[in-house]
């Protein structure tokens, strides 16, 4: 309907400024007046000529000679009725005249060179349509592709999503159950903790983001059980947070604080220590993890961990940095995220 508003309003001006050449003696509300009327009479032939052109261009399963045929006979059929509509109603009945190519030669209903210039009318009005039609379909294309890469982001976060959680509680139920058969009297504790945890990994890690003070709660939890089982165990943990409803992606910055436990920590023969540095200062996130680990350390053990991290990352954080220091004695990791410039935000 927009189009047809803007091509209508278009048509008149360019019929209106055309007519005082032609009809240099009728006054200008008279031209304005046919110019508005015989617009009207084109559109019985342009519009019809529109959407049948249309309907061929969209219909794929025609072969392509039989496309251009439908074409040619479509449009040769709408210049005929281009030179009805001109030569029987608007001359004679709008302008109240007789068509004439020069202002004394009688024009008759059809010859090369009325029939050229129905046919260049027709045609800028069919290059218009379809060059409006194409943009919609593309528009409508790039907005279907969008939606389709989102979906293929969503379930691929949720699968490696789906990756941490069962990992982490293989891993605290092997503690739990090895504290049990030992009697050991923290074994209550552990259990309520992680019951906490878990509650955090089946309701509040569904949602697409959380705020930070949740995450970093959660963290905290996390070590807390940890710390019952490592009695050897040296945690400095700190944050600086200046908006703790800052949202960040679930179960993204514990991995780090996990594989520390799993690959650090727990392969160390005497003391270990892990320092957990949290900041976020105008919405650039810097967090730091490093743990100690014996010299005898695989390092190839936590390849598989931190490919899933990265892969997260880079789909909710495509301008994140990560940095790995891989040093005999100590693992150390910054990841830094700006909040204003990521998907999540």
């Amino acid at each position: 309907m927009l189009f047809w508003i803007l091509y209508y309003t278009l048509e008149v001006y360019l019929d209106f400024y055309w007519s005082r050449y032609q009809f240099p003696d009728f006054k200008w509300q008279i031209r304005l007046q046919n110019a508005l009327m015989l617009e009207l009479c084109y559109f019985l032939v342009k519009i019809p000529l529109a959407y049948v052109l249309l309907y061929i261009y969209d219909r794929v399963d025609l072969k392509l000679v039989i496309k251009y045929i439908l074409y040619i006979f479509t449009v040769t059929a709408a210049v005929f009725g281009h030179r009805f509509v001109t030569h029987f109603i608007i001359y004679p009945d709008i302008y109240g005249v007789i068509e004439t190519l020069d202002g004394k030669q009688v024009s008759g209903f059809i010859n090369g060179y009325v029939a050229f210039n129905s046919f260049m009318d027709l045609i800028f009005m069919a290059g218009l349509i379809f060059g409006v039609e194409i943009t919609r379909q593309k528009n409508i294309l790039k907005e279907q592709i969008s939606q389709l890469k989102s979906e293929k982001l969503d379930q691929e976060l949720t699968m490696l999503k789906a990756q941490i959680n069962p990992h982490f509680l293989f891993n605290t139920l092997n503690n739990i159950y090895g504290m049990a058969l030992k009697k050991a009297d923290e074994t209550p504790d552990v259990i309520l903790q992680l019951s906490k945890v878990m509650r955090y990994n089946i309701y509040e890690a569904a949602e697409k983001n959380i705020s930070i003070a949740k995450d970093i709660e959660n963290i905290k939890d996390f070590i807390q059980i940890q710390k019952i089982r490592y009695h050897q165990l040296t945690v400095n943990f700190a944050e600086d947070i200046d908006n703790p409803s800052q949202e960040i992606s679930p179960l993204i910055l514990i991995q780090f604080v996990e594989n520390a436990f799993k690959h650090g920590v727990s392969e160390s023969l005497g003391e270990a220590f892990i320092t957990v540095d949290i900041h976020l200062k105008n919405g650039k996130l810097t967090y730091l993890v490093e743990n100690s680990r014996q010299e005898k350390f695989h390092k190839n053990s936590t390849k598989i961990g931190l490919k899933n991290i990265r892969r997260q990352l880079e789909l909710l954080y495509p301008k994140h940095t990560l940095s790995v220091e891989d040093k005999s004695s100590r693992y150390t990791i910054t990841l830094t995220i700006d909040f204003h410039d990521t998907i999540s935000s």
